[in-house]
Formats: C-alpha cells, structure tokens, sequence
C-alpha cells in the first residue's frame, strides 16, 4: 500500500454531515447513552479548536472541543476523537490530537477533560483526575475521567460539577 497524505485543517461547518456518520462508523448506536456525548449534546463545538483529517476530499478522522465548566473553572471537552476504522493505526488519531491541543493552548485554555484509556492519552498529557474532585452528569469510570492542564494549577481550581456550556 502507498503511503497516503493526510492533510488536517479546522472543522468547518460543511463537515458536519460526514463527521456524524464518521462517529456512527467508529463508535456505533451505543455512543448516544455514554456520559461524555451527553455532556457535549446540545453544546456548539469549538470550530476554532476542533480539526478534520482528509486524504484527498474524504474525511477520515476528527477532533472535537466544546466548552464546559468544571465547578467554577473554564475548560474544554476534548470528543469525541475518531478515526476512520480503516485509517486506524496509522498516527492520524495522534496528528489530531497535538493540532487541537496546541490550539486550545495558543488560544490561552487552561484545562482540557476527556473520557478515555489513560494509556492511549498519557502521551499527550493527560492524568486521571483525582477521585471525588470532579462530578460529570453521569457515571463515569474515575480511571478513565482524564485531564490535561495547559496551564499549571488549572486543575487545581476545578472541583465539582461539569457542566457544559451553552450558547
């Protein structure tokens, strides 16, 4: 096989579409009941710090950011990231993942929150978030509940509800 050039660029809206069907592909009907989609539902995404990957026109993967309070303090839900199923394991998901955080940081966010394996996310920064320090709007494994600080303490600052924020 030939090696494929990925070009990433920010989300823009005409993408919506097939970033919707990209998510039916890689996570399937049950995404819907998961805390973190619930969390994001409803809630604008960030375009200025959410990105496509393409080969060529086809969209084969996505980041996404949205706003959202962690008690008092601003920060972003990193999700849901996605590859296409047969573009999977080729850096892409990793390519995604440093556009969007350096643009969270150039823009000056402090925290970044996800729900995902520690394993996979560890290298781009994120840590479990202490037990008990934040509440999301429904069950979540604590060991999967993960945060990044774009700027040192900001996660210090952020203790109980996550909400998101609406327009």
């Amino acid at each position: 096989m030939t090696d494929l050039a990925v070009q990433i660029r920010h989300e823009l809206p005409g993408d919506a579409d097939a970033i919707l069907h990209l998510h039916e592909r890689a996570f399937g009907p049950g995404r819907f009941a998961r805390t973190a989609f619930r969390l994001r539902e409803g809630v604008p995404v960030r375009l200025d710090l959410s990105f496509a990957a393409l080969v060529g026109t086809l969209l084969v993967g996505s980041v996404r950011m949205s706003p959202i309070l962690a008690g008092r303090e601003q920060a972003l839900a990193l999700g849901p990231l996605a590859v296409e199923p047969a573009f999977e394991g080729r850096g892409i998901g990793a390519a995604l993942m440093e556009r969007a955080l350096q643009a969270a940081r150039e823009a000056g966010h402090g925290l970044v929150l996800l729900v995902g394996d520690q394993p996979y996310y560890a290298r781009f920064g994120f840590e479990p978030v202490p037990k008990g320090r934040l509440e999301m709007p429904g069950p979540v494994d604590p060991a999967r509940l993960l945060a990044a600080e774009l700027v040192p303490g900001a996660l210090d600052r952020a203790s109980g509800r996550v909400l998101a924020m609406r327009a």
